[in-house]
């Protein structure tokens, strides 16, 4: 945590005022010099809404005018605006901490990045479970080498929601389980097995307009293979498993929360169990990053890199192009 006596107090402004806007705000109470001072929508009703029910002084339907009010911006908007707001943010002097998926498009993510340091502007993608205190340490204990080498790596995110034509199933806002939830097993999948695959393979579930309610993901590295499950409307066990030649590492479900996880072995009685704090909805440990960035302390660079957050572009493109291509195996539910 930060000492508000260090530095001075970094004023947030928000964009965007759905769901995820809506747990984020309360936590910004539990990290040290930021406070969040202006919220932003493109419709004022919805700014006005949001401002009200969150206690936000101020909200506005004009960039420039949130701009005036902030120092940072937090970008919680629909994906496909992901890149307009950040280039926009940049542009305008402001620090940017953006939800997953930051951007769809590799290509995308690069000029972003090359745009902040130009600006020397911090950019961070809000992927709350590479933050997690638990996560970290089970990416730590994977790195100690205690269950061997790595061979495999399955991760699970799946969870039903109620089937409506809000953005998460609507196909041209890149609606779907992969670009909802695919973040999150590809983080561990990236943080574990690295960024070179030699081989990566998709089969979708899908309604009648092609939104995919469920995708399996199968990788292939150069000593390892992975195994990836997201779900919008389709529910399976959400674990993590880490398998290698002297163990494996088991984080039951829900694991992109990282509260506990185990490092199992032949002889169970050697077995360690590990706990680590999880607080409040887990948001508060980017938030703590993304401020002792701006302060120039970039611990965040160690937890997701710049080059990993492209990483996760450039699979979120591959799929939405391999989709539109018809090169993904799909069964339509």
């Amino acid at each position: 945590m930060l000492c508000n006596n260090r530095f001075e107090s970094v004023r947030l402004g928000i964009i965007g005022t759905g769901r995820i806007a809506k747990r984020f705000v309360p936590e910004v109470e539990y990290a040290n010099g930021i406070n969040m001072e202006v919220v932003y929508n493109p419709h004022i009703n919805s700014a006005k809404k949001f401002a009200l029910e969150s206690k936000i002084s101020i909200y506005t339907d004009s960039r420039e005018e949130l701009y005036v009010h902030c120092d940072a911006v937090y970008i919680a908007s629909p994906h496909n605006t992901h890149y307009e707001y950040i280039k926009d943010a940049l542009e305008h002097g402001k620090h940017v901490l953006c939800e997953k998926p930051m951007v769809l498009k590799e290509k995308e993510a690069r000029e972003l990045f090359q745009l902040s340091y130009k600006n020397n502007l911090i950019l961070m993608e809000a992927l709350k479970t590479a933050y997690a205190p638990g996560f970290i340490q089970l990416i730590s204990d994977v790195k100690s080498g205690k269950t061997g080498k790595i061979c495999d790596v399955e991760a699970c995110f799946t969870k039903l929601v109620p089937y409506s034509q809000a953005r998460e199933f609507d196909i041209d806002e890149n609606g779907g389980s992969f670009t909802e939830l695919g973040s999150y097993p590809l983080l561990a999948v990236t943080k574990i097995l690295g960024r070179n695959y030699r081989d990566i393979r998709f089969v979708s579930f899908t309604d009648s307009k092609g939104v995919d309610l469920y995708t399996k993901v199968y990788m292939r590295f150069e000593d390892a293979v992975a195994g990836i499950k997201v779900g919008l409307g389709v529910k399976s066990e959400g674990n993590l498993v880490v398998s290698g030649t002297n163990g494996y590492i088991l984080a039951e479900s829900p694991w992109w929360m990282t509260k506990c996880y185990e490092i199992c072995y032949e002889d169970r009685e050697q077995n360690e169990k590990n706990s680590t704090e999880y607080e409040g909805q887990g948001l508060r440990y980017e938030i703590d990053a993304f401020v002792l960035g701006i302060h120039g302390i970039k611990t965040y660079q160690r937890i997701l890199s710049d080059e990993e957050s492209v990483f996760l572009a450039e699979i979120m493109e591959k799929y939405i192009e391999s989709r539109k291509q018809g090169m993904i195996d799909v069964v339509e539910l």
